[in-house]
């Protein structure tokens, strides 16, 4: 196994160093599965990445994040593959849900992280990509929260999705609300699960 490069092991200490000085406290484990699609809200603000980064590392997971093919280009390719960057061509046939199922496919053991409301600006609705990544690979979906006020955050039990998205967007919902009673965007989620608001358009690239 190639060694990682010097940059990424300095920014992956860093990273974990700042999660510790924020003195962030977490709750819950990471499941025994060797796969799974993890995915992180509310995502309000750039500590989020400090945070699930520093907490996959204290959980003891590697994580992979989906990334542009365009971006692993060198000189950054070590550095995006060492960070846990998977390659996706969106222009392919089938898209990046595909590409990314077959990543799973191929690979022995594999956590991707996700966020699912895609950007800081979501109005609370969860986009599907990630729910038709664990569906169509056959891996469960493993929830977390953050609450920086609290400097709290946690894991909750793997859900494997059923295909029916609603029904298991229901009981997400029910999870983050549970742990984030003060977060609006939860209660959108929680909308959004009963169809009372409409899904995101799944993107067709």
């Amino acid at each position: 196994m190639t060694k990682p490069t010097l940059l990424s092991r300095i920014v992956w200490r860093i990273l974990r160093g700042l999660y510790r000085m924020r003195g962030y406290k977490l709750e819950g484990s990471v499941p025994s599965a060797a796969k799974f699609v993890f995915v992180g809200a509310p995502h309000t603000t750039n500590w989020d990445f400090v945070f699930f980064a520093g907490a996959v590392r204290e959980l003891g997971v590697t994580p992979s994040f989906i990334g542009k093919h365009t971006l692993f280009k060198w000189p950054m390719t070590r550095f995006m593959h060492d960070m846990g960057g998977m390659p996706v061509d969106r222009s392919r046939k089938g898209g990046y849900v595909q590409a990314v199922i077959g990543a799973f496919e191929a690979a022995d053991a594999l956590a991707l992280v996700v966020a699912p409301e895609g950007s800081r600006t979501s109005d609370g609705r969860w986009r599907s990509g990630f729910y038709h990544i664990a569906h169509g690979a056959g891996v469960p979906i493993v929830p977390a929260w953050v609450n920086h006020d609290t400097r709290r955050g946690g894991v909750g039990e793997p859900i494997m999705p059923t295909g029916d998205f609603h029904a298991d967007l229901a009981k997400l919902a029910e999870f983050y609300r549970k742990n984030r009673p003060d977060c609006e965007r939860f209660e959108v989620l929680a909308r959004q699960a009963r169809d009372e608001l409409p899904d995101i358009p799944r993107r067709r690239d």
